[in-house]
């Protein structure tokens, strides 16, 4: 009796065993394809890349906005191996990568892909024993359906904060038209044949300011609160920073060392600029599709996302065919806000930069304009924060003009030093240093 006794006592234990093992390990047995505009559900993992189910999340640390079909490869990059560098904000134990065909017109097939450190700047090498490829539904290959996104399976890595990845794919047929991010201010790389494991990158000569096919990297951490969106057109994308210094504003806020009794931004920081964006019209040929129409794939479907910050309206005033109603732009951004609220997001706003000097696009009309909108944004009737960005850099004695020590040279767009004054202007209203607005 007393052997039996134990032999049952053993038998409930080893089952016990089992089930706190599994639930140590979580695992999701399909690849997530969706459409455009949809959200991409949670990645699909195998036994290979389960992740710890301890406490933590995933965050997203680094995405991008795509912007077009690539004008320039009609048929894709068959042969080639494309090693797009991206630059991470928070760290974590494991990541995933996102891939976009959202401007293919059909089937993208990815033969193989990986995720790795780079071993320097402006580098196509790798960290050693840091080369992990990636599967999707534990496969070596996914083919995503024109418009779709796909979601690789999660893999351990130690991702650094503020450090530069690699994220290569390697296609080995035609596939259409790239779905790519152009104006990047980083190199990335490019090589024949399949060198997608490839450590040393020595077979990667060719460079590249582009981003295709991935638009985002999640990572698993226990040290983020979530992750902020930045919305925005070419200031946000950072166009006139120094290439490859990650020195656009969100990069900025990502990079600031902390003074002693700062507080921390403990988010992950998702640059979904676009320049040349508008609030309310696409850009031709349905490339560069508006703030209202990419809102959902952009900013509301991020990874661990909280807080998005908008920074837009300029283009809508000086772009052709200009928008002349201060009301109807103002309008575009309060539904941006009520969108964002729907999803459970806190939205902050900019007020729009001064540009007086930029060629035609300044004149008493278009000033009329961003003064409006200036100061709708102020009255606290669009967002649920404010920062300041025109107060922040104007030129105190010509305020319709950007002071010089911020100015890249074209009157719009900030210098490195301007991108800088517009971080330590965002950082207290995004760590609720400063009193909210009233919501619209």
């Amino acid at each position: 009796m007393a052997r039996t006794t134990g032999c049952a006592l053993l038998a409930g234990l080893t089952a016990l065993v089992a089930v706190v093992s599994a639930a140590i390990l979580v695992t999701v047995g399909r690849t997530d394809v969706t459409a455009r505009a949809g959200r991409p559900a949670m990645a699909a993992g195998s036994a290979r890349t389960a992740v710890p189910a301890a406490s933590g999340s995933w965050v997203g640390t680094w995405s991008t906005s795509p912007v077009a079909a690539e004008p320039f490869a009609p048929e894709g990059y068959p042969g080639w191996s494309i090693r797009n560098v991206v630059h991470t904000s928070v760290g974590g134990t494991s990541v995933r990568v996102h891939l976009s065909n959202a401007f293919g017109t059909e089937p993208l097939v990815i033969a193989h892909a990986s995720v790795a450190r780079a071993a320097g700047a402006r580098s196509a090498a790798a960290v050693e024993d840091s080369m992990r490829m990636l599967t999707f539904a534990g496969r070596g290959s996914v083919s995503i359906p024109a418009g779709g996104v796909v979601v690789s399976d999660p893999v351990a890595l130690t991702v650094p904060q503020r450090a530069d990845l690699m994220v290569t794919t390697y296609t080995a047929l035609p596939s259409g038209p790239v779905t790519s991010h152009p104006r990047t201010r980083q190199i990335s790389f490019m090589a024949r044949g399949e060198r997608t494991a490839q450590v040393s990158g020595r077979s990667y000569t060719t460079r590249s300011s582009f981003w295709r096919y991935v638009s985002a990297v999640d990572v698993f951490t226990e040290h983020a609160a979530g992750a902020v969106v930045f919305f925005g057109d070419s200031i946000t994308d950072g166009i006139t920073s120094t290439v490859g210094a990650n020195h656009r504003w969100p990069d900025y806020l990502a990079a600031r060392p902390q003074a002693s009794g700062e507080r921390r931004l403990r988010l992950g920081v998702l640059n979904q600029g676009i320049s040349g964006n508008r609030v309310l019209r696409d850009g031709d040929d349905g490339a560069n599709p508006s703030a209202l129409e990419r809102l959902d794939r952009d900013a509301l479907s991020q990874t661990g996302a909280r807080t998005m910050v908008v920074e837009l309206g300029i283009n809508d005033i000086i772009r052709p065919p200009r928008e002349t109603s201060a009301e109807a732009v103002v309008d575009g951004l309060r539904q941006i806000v009520a969108r964002g609220h729907a999803h459970g997001m806190r939205v902050i706003g900019g007020t729009l930069l001064p540009l007086e000097g930029h060629g035609v696009a300044y004149n008493p009309a278009t000033e009329a304009v961003r003064q409006q909108v200036n100061a709708a944004i102020r009255a606290g009737t669009v967002y649920d924060a404010v920062i300041d960005f025109d107060k922040a850099l104007r030129d105190p004695y010509r305020p319709t003009r950007m002071l010089a020590a911020y100015d890249s040279g074209d009157h719009l767009h900030p210098s490195d030093a301007g991108f800088r004054r517009m971080a330590e202007a965002a950082r207290p209203v995004l760590l609720g240093g400063s009193a909210a607005a009233a919501k619209a």
